[in-house]
């Protein structure tokens, strides 16, 4: 993996930010940074969701009409197992170079403790154990979801035991 790439995922973790968007901001605002390049599902008149291929936004409100209010953003890092970089949203592209298919988990919490910034283990969605682990950024409440053992239909066969699955940035 390129040092830029490795980058991205440790200003996420440790900001708990995509490209300084926070989780709470706005549609437009998302919209400012990211670009138009997007597909975007709704979910009634209460719920919203962007997808910029690596990273998918969500909204939801209370009524129609009313305004947005961030809820969360999740990084699908499995995706680039199938998808390569062309998964990566161009601005992100732009700033932080290539993508490799897969993230190693041991790698980004190696680059991220010589930082000070600890990724604690948290129990993992009983559904989900025990294929999946799932580690929480105190400072910043991000979660990295990682592939805790192989099972057949339960974890992708393009990732490995270790690899990231996915990072998730809740608003707050």
């Amino acid at each position: 993996m390129t040092p830029y790439s490795l980058a991205f995922y440790v200003d996420v973790v440790t900001n708990g930010t995509v490209l300084g968007v926070r989780p709470s901001d706005s549609p437009e605002r998302v919209t400012e940074v990211l670009g138009t390049g997007f597909a975007e599902n709704r979910y009634g008149a209460c719920s919203l969701g962007r997808d910029y291929g690596l990273a998918e936004f969500f909204w939801d409100r209370a009524a129609g009409g009313e305004p947005w209010s961030g809820h969360h953003v999740t990084l699908q890092v499995h995706r680039l197992a199938h998808g390569g970089s062309r998964v990566v949203n161009e601005v992100v592209r732009a700033r932080y170079g290539r993508f490799t298919p897969r993230l190693r988990f041991d790698k980004l919490r190696r680059l991220l403790e010589r930082r000070g910034v600890p990724l604690v283990e948290v129990p993992e969605v009983p559904a989900n154990a025990p294929y999946y682990r799932r580690f929480r950024q105190p400072g910043s409440g991000v979660e990295v979801s990682v592939i805790g053992t192989y099972g057949e239909y339960s974890t992708p066969d393009a990732l490995r035991v270790g690899d990231v699955y996915s990072i998730q940035l809740a608003a707050r």
